[in-house]
């Protein structure tokens, strides 16, 4: 949830900043799209495997924790005969420790940890057990047998942005969202730069949860939000509250994580979604094979780790046509979201025409761009 996706909000700035300068230097040195370090292992036969999953939320919250357990079985399903168990909502804290722990004891052989609150804890149980492989979702640090891997989520936001841009007649979009870390700070940045795209004059409101799954808080922000003008919400956070308060309200929704269309059947208009199947297969299949070496993934839509959810066929044709002419552009590596000029709330220029943010600022994002309304909790 690459946060880079940290589940505690005490001392952000302190944390983006360190986040940001750490993340920069990885990228100077390759390790996005795969620097590896050396880790010596012999193949494991499918029947062998056991893969352990550490879960920040329930499996049936309908979004991010769901998608991750629709992953895991699809990796179940491409190796018959290997074996995969979980536990759920798990604290991002000492207790992530114990739960990994008891995977090895149970005889796991690969680990993934799914929120960046974990992070520093895979590390040391890493450092104990040099034989098993343990791969962190959106965190940056790594080891001999710890790798990182999430998704270019931004570009899948831009695209929603579109459409939200279009569909808003009141020109004030909600955003309710999560925790103020750069994973969700970019997710608003790209929606809005898409949502201004198709509609200049409009505004995006963001609400802090400052939770990932709190489903109340979720109804809570949404209501907020239409109450302040809102006449389309968008969301980063892991349940389907926000798009249920949205149909109640009779006002348009962009959902997150899973194709939301259950909770607002007539007022879902798409939803930047997960495939984590094919990151999990990947790791698996490389485990089997003895290949696997620490690595970072960050894919996108190019490889389809990310996408849409089917558009509503409220959304007129031109917007139709301009959405997938701009997700070609970037599965072409034509441009990218983040592409200049783009400019903070201040109005002052962040990127300039004919650059492109670096990898490394894009993941420590740290302001808004023009257009939303709001602060960054420091």
């Amino acid at each position: 949830m690459l946060v880079l996706s940290w589940r505690y909000h005490q001392g952000i700035r302190g944390v983006i900043e360190d986040m940001r300068k750490i993340l920069l230097a990885i990228v100077c040195i390759s390790v996005v799209m795969g620097a590896s370090a050396s880790f010596a292992m012999e193949p494991v036969a499918a029947k062998d495997l056991k893969a352990g999953f550490v879960y920040v939320g329930p499996v049936g919250d309908g979004g991010w924790t769901y998608m991750h357990d629709i992953g895991r079985l699809e990796m179940e399903k491409a190796y018959p005969g290997m074996e995969s168990f979980f536990v759920e909502s798990v604290p991002e804290g000492p207790d992530s420790v114990r739960v990994m722990e008891t995977f090895i004891r149970n005889g796991a052989n690969l680990v993934f940890a799914t929120s960046f609150g974990y992070m520093d804890f895979v590390q040391d149980v890493a450092a104990k057990n040099p034989d098993v492989v343990f791969m962190h979702c959106s965190g940056y640090k790594t080891a001999p047998n710890v790798g990182n891997y999430f998704g270019r989520m931004y570009q899948a936001r831009y695209l929603s942005g579109l459409v939200a841009g279009k569909m808003s007649k009141s020109n004030v979009i909600g955003f309710v969202a999560a925790n103020p870390i750069p994973e969700v700070i970019r997710g608003i940045n790209a929606f809005t730069l898409g949502a201004r795209k198709t509609n200049p004059d409009v505004k995006v409101k963001v609400v802090w949860l400052f939770s990932w799954f709190d489903p109340a808080k979720e109804k809570e922000a949404t209501l907020a939000l239409i109450d302040a003008g809102a006449d389309v919400i968008a969301m980063h956070a892991d349940s389907g509250a926000a798009p249920q308060t949205a149909e109640e309200a009779g006002v348009y929704v962009v959902g997150y994580n899973n194709d939301m269309k259950s909770y607002a059947p007539t007022k879902h208009l798409t939803a930047p979604i997960w495939n984590w199947g094919m990151v999990y297969k990947k790791i698996a299949g490389e485990v089997i094979d003895g290949t696997w070496e620490s690595h970072d993934i960050w894919w996108g839509l190019k490889e389809g780790l990310v996408g849409l959810a089917p558009l509503s066929p409220e959304i007129p044709d031109d917007i139709v046509k301009l959405v997938e002419a701009e997700k070609a552009k970037m599965v072409e590596g034509k441009w990218d979201v983040f592409s200049g000029p783009v400019k903070n709330q201040k109005g002052e220029e962040m990127v300039k025409k004919g650059e492109t943010m670096s990898d490394g600022d894009m993941l420590g994002m740290n302001w808004f761009v023009l257009g939303v309304e709001g602060d960054i909790p420091q």
